[in-house]
């Protein structure tokens, strides 16, 4: 299968129209709020002899952090304009970068006979995925990672569509970065409490550890409180 047209031209319109500045995205958080907090979590479960795939790497900010804590790591994303966002902001060349659209199991699994068995990032993406899509997302998280790797999955649950509809009712209208999601046609936290352990349980992904914790955001309501948005984290094996 495919993503559709216009969910492709969304993500690239998204990230063609994107400065390199760091956190013009507004889920573009600092590593120390992000990824640094998730591998401590996922690193317990892991072997980090294995490489990393950041899945939906954006930038790629978080995906050099994890070149740090592993012995590669690969950022990929459905976005070719994301992917040169990536190469730029990576002058030290710590990690790799590549475009795949992850609903493409034949490319999947390429990646896998290319790479072997991975450990695997993945920051809320299975919320803004197309419904149809989102099976295969989970699928491919269980192709990477193999019998050997582990994996990181943090998705945003529905309380997070609450939060962002009161910052975009705040006086003024929505901040400018969530105003720019809205724009492009980003639909997040658009997935159910029970659908994101349903489609990695159906993926044949085995749930290691779990736990609540809030998604920093690189934007602020009016008043100067950061926006967090709710979410689910697991630890992931394969059945």
């Amino acid at each position: 299968m495919d993503v559709s047209q216009s969910y492709r031209e969304a993500w690239e319109g998204f990230w063609s129209a994107t400065s390199d500045t760091p956190g013009e995205a507004i889920w573009d958080s600092e590593p120390e709020l992000t990824s640094v907090r998730d591998s401590e979590l996922l690193l317990p479960y892991a072997d980090a002899s294995l490489p990393v795939v950041d899945l939906g790497c954006g930038n790629g900010t978080q995906t050099r952090y994890l070149a740090t804590c592993f012995a590669r790591a690969i950022g990929v994303d459905l976005s070719h304009a994301a992917i040169e966002h990536a190469r730029r902001a990576d002058r030290a060349g710590v990690a790799e970068f590549a475009q795949l659209n992850l609903v493409d199991g034949d490319a999947v699994q390429a990646l896998h006979e290319r790479i072997g068995d991975t450990n695997v990032y993945m920051r809320a993406v299975i919320h803004q995925s197309e419904p149809a899509a989102r099976p295969a997302v989970a699928a491919a998280v269980a192709t990477l990672i193999g019998k050997r790797g582990r994996a990181f999955v943090t998705e945003l649950t529905p309380a997070s569509k609450t939060v962002l509809q009161q910052a975009a009712q705040a006086p003024g209208g929505p901040p400018a970065k969530l105003r720019r999601v809205f724009e492009h046609g980003l639909k997040p936290a658009s997935a159910t409490e029970e659908e994101v352990p349903e489609l990695l349980l159906a993926a044949g992904l085995t749930t290691l550890a779990t736990g609540d914790r809030a998604l920093a955001q690189t934007e602020y309501l009016p008043d100067g409180t950061r926006i967090d948005l709710p979410a689910r984290w697991f630890v992931l094996a394969a059945d």
